[in-house]
C-alpha cells in the first residue's frame, strides 16, 4: 500500500474507542469519509464488520485497516506501535474477504437480498426443531435436516458462530465455504461438509408454518423465510489490511492450534 493515500479516521461509539481516538486525531491529516482512499477502522469486530456492511450497501468497496479497541479483535490489528498509521497502512499486507450473498423469501413471498461477512445461519423461532431440505448446485443433498438449524460460513467467518458449532476451521484464500449443522436431531452424526465457494446452496424449509425459521446474514435477519440462497458474492470483494506478520490467515493458523 502506499504510504501517502487518502484516509478518514472511523471510530465506534463506545468509549473506550472514542478515548483512544483523541491521540490519532491530531497524528495525520484525516481526510472526510467521501474523499478517503481507505479508511482505518477504530473499535471491535463488530464496529469493523458494520463498516464493511455499509460499505457493502454503498457499492464503495475500500481497504479497512483496523485498530482493536474493542474485545477480540480478530478483524483489527493491534492498537500498539511506534509507527505513525500512515508508515502502518502502507506497510500493511492486503487481504481479500469475498462475502456470501443470501436471497430468502418469505412465507407471503416476500423476497430479500442481504450480504454476510461472516456467515448465514438458519435458526429455529419456536421450540420445534427446525426441517430443512439442502440442495447444492441444484441437486438434493439432504432431503430433511433436523435440529436447531444449519450456517454457511467463509473462511473469515468459520473461526466465528461456525467455530462455536464445531464446523471446520477454513485456511483464507482457500475458496471454500463451510456447511455446518447447528444442533443436528437427524441425521444425528452428520457433521457438515466443507464446499467450493462456486456452489449455490438452497434450502427450503418443510413444514414452515409448524417449525417457522429465521434467516440471518451476519446482524441482518429475516423471519419466516420459505426458501433460502446463498452465492459467494465474487463482485463484492472486501480487503483488510493487517500489519507485518499479523494476517488474518495467521490468525486462522493459530486458531487450529489452540490447547
Amino acid at each position: 500500500m502506499r504510504k501517502d493515500l487518502k484516509l478518514a479516521l472511523l471510530v465506534s461509539d463506545s468509549a473506550k474507542a472514542q478515548d483512544g481516538a483523541e491521540p490519532l486525531r491530531d497524528a495525520h491529516d484525516w481526510v472526510k469519509p467521501e474523499d478517503a482512499e481507505a479508511f482505518v477502522v477504530l473499535g471491535g469486530d463488530g464496529f469493523m464488520l458494520h463498516v464493511l456492511h455499509q460499505m457493502l450497501d454503498e457499492d464503495r468497496l475500500l481497504p479497512c485497516y483496523g485498530l482493536n479497541l474493542g474485545t477480540v479483535g480478530f478483524l483489527m490489528n493491534r492498537n500498539r506501535s511506534t509507527r505513525s498509521i500512515a508508515e502502518r497502512v502502507g506497510r500493511a499486507s492486503k487481504v481479500s474477504v469475498r462475502p456470501l450473498k443470501m436471497t430468502a423469501v418469505t412465507q407471503d413471498n416476500y423476497s430479500c437480498t442481504f450480504y454476510a461477512i461472516n456467515e448465514v445461519s438458519l435458526l429455529r423461532e419456536t421450540r420445534q426443531s427446525a426441517k430443512l431440505e439442502v440442495k447444492v448446485n441444484g441437486k438434493v443433498r439432504m432431503p430433511e435436516l433436523a435440529g436447531d438449524g444449519v450456517l454457511v460460513a467463509t473462511p473469515a467467518g468459520s473461526t466465528a458462530y461456525n467455530l462455536s458449532a464445531n464446523g471446520p476451521i477454513l485456511p483464507m484464500g482457500s475458496n471454500m465455504l463451510a456447511l455446518t449443522p447447528i444442533s443436528p436431531f437427524r441425521p444425528r452424526r452428520w457433521k457438515g461438509a466443507i464446499l467450493p465457494d462456486s456452489a449455490e446452496v438452497e434450502f427450503r424449509v418443510r413444514e414452515p408454518s409448524k417449525r417457522p425459521v429465521a434467516a440471518v446474514a451476519d446482524q441482518k435477519e429475516v423471519r419466516d423465510v420459505k426458501d433460502v440462497k446463498i452465492t459467494a458474492a465474487r463482485d463484492k470483494e472486501l480487503t483488510l489490511l493487517f500489519d507485518p506478520g499479523a494476517s488474518l490467515e495467521e490468525r486462522v493458523f493459530a486458531e487450529q492450534f489452540q490447547v
